[in-house]
């Protein structure tokens, strides 16, 4: 099959559609499918692109310096896909260039597929502008409407998107490389870089440095746990709009910046506990990798911790509403090493099965099915 991948942000990006369609892309290719990635050109990339790569003009997100949005791009789309159609289309993003690819591929009949991944309307009142939240929303189920599935990660985001008026949801579960994120990295020379010993408790916090990030239960998570444990340790790793102003803040937090691969596993693997503080996410990668890498898991009783996490077993999950149950299971899981060994290993246990192969099994068939369906063309569409 032929697929074309659309996306305002990849690697070396780093955040969790960046990496979700990254690691679609790899997975389909190594599948036998031969596969297109249409994204905004990097400041890195060579003026030549890669065979596969489709790059288009990109524009900085406000913010956001490291991302971009994708500009209007689907004259050109439609004159690409025209001499070389592929056989489906999925657009992760709903940007400029995720309009385009959209208008474009119903303007040719292509079969267009789009994801779910941020609650950008949810974002609205964390940037003080709360009163744009039900424009946002009119304006992403218009966008999925539009699109003949909208993928989504869990059966509860499903549901939520349903209420706003997307009906056309389909579950498409994620994955985490177990072999990648694995106990079996831990490595006391690193903590030892950190001022721990393995005594030492770790607390580790993995994600975009952001408002929308509940970054003060964050903090107040980690000011808990260092009050009954003082000599403990906190690490932060990603980056964001917000990090500046944190990390003149607290001066005991070591930030690390953006960390991937191997490294990015020994810090997991290497830490003790993990505070997922967000209300924010349609899913949260990051608490499967912790899961993978066996560490005692504290997160909200939704999106992925919802999805895969059973409290008291193999991690602590709470009501959205209980914050000060949120600090307290903090405070309970750094003082008790013997439940957060088995709280660890449960959930390492728990996220074995989900390897990526099965999960890029079911996104091919998902385009398969959907590209055997009649009636893709659309004989009007308002261009973008």
């Amino acid at each position: 099959m032929h697929v074309s991948l659309v996306t305002e942000t990849y690697p070396p990006e780093i955040n969790g559609v960046a990496l979700t369609v990254q690691a679609l892309a790899a997975g389909l290719t190594a599948a036998g499918h031969r596969v297109e990635l249409v994204r905004p050109r990097q400041k890195l990339d060579p003026m030549t692109p890669d065979t596969g790569q489709r790059l288009v003009r990109g524009l900085a997100l406000p913010r956001y310096p490291g991302l971009q949005l994708g500009l209007p791009s689907r004259r050109a789309l439609q004159r690409a896909w025209t001499l070389d159609r592929p056989d489906a289309v999925y657009i992760a993003t709903e940007g400029p260039l995720g309009h385009s690819a959209l208008t474009a591929a119903r303007q040719l009949g292509i079969p267009a597929v789009s994801g779910f991944h941020t609650r950008f309307d949810t974002y609205a009142g964390h940037y003080g502008i709360a009163w744009l939240r039900p424009a946002v929303e009119a304006a992403l189920r218009r966008f999925h409407r539009r699109s003949l599935a909208t993928l989504v990660p869990t059966q509860a985001l499903a549901d939520e998107i349903t209420a706003l008026g997307i009906d056309n949801a389909r579950l498409l579960r994620r994955a985490v490389d177990t072999t990648l994120f694995h106990p079996g990295r831990r490595d006391p020379d690193l903590r030892r870089t950190w001022g721990a010993d393995e005594t030492t408790m770790v607390v580790l916090f993995v994600g975009r440095i952001a408002p929308e990030k509940n970054l003060d239960l964050a903090i107040r998570s980690w000011r808990a746990i260092k009050t009954a444990h003082p000599d403990s340790r906190c690490l932060w790793v990603g980056d964001g709009p917000s990090r500046r102003e944190l990390e003149a803040a607290h001066t005991d937090i070591l930030f690390t910046g953006l960390l991937h691969g191997e490294l990015l596993a020994r810090y997991y693997a290497s830490a003790d506990l993990f505070p997922f503080p967000s209300l924010s996410e349609t899913f949260g990668n990051v608490v499967l990798e912790a899961m993978a890498s066996g560490l005692g898991v504290i997160a909200f009783d939704q999106a992925a911790a919802h999805e895969h996490m059973i409290d008291g077993r193999n991690g602590f999950t709470v009501a959205s509403t209980e914050s000060d149950l949120f600090l307290q299971r903090c405070v309970e899981l750094s003082s008790t090493p013997g439940l957060r060994q088995v709280l660890g290993e449960q959930a390492r246990h728990s996220v074995a099965g989900l390897a990526p192969q099965r999960v890029i099994a079911e996104f091919a068939a998902i385009l398969a099915s959907i590209s055997q369906e009649p009636d893709h063309a659309v004989p009007t569409a308002t261009p973008v």
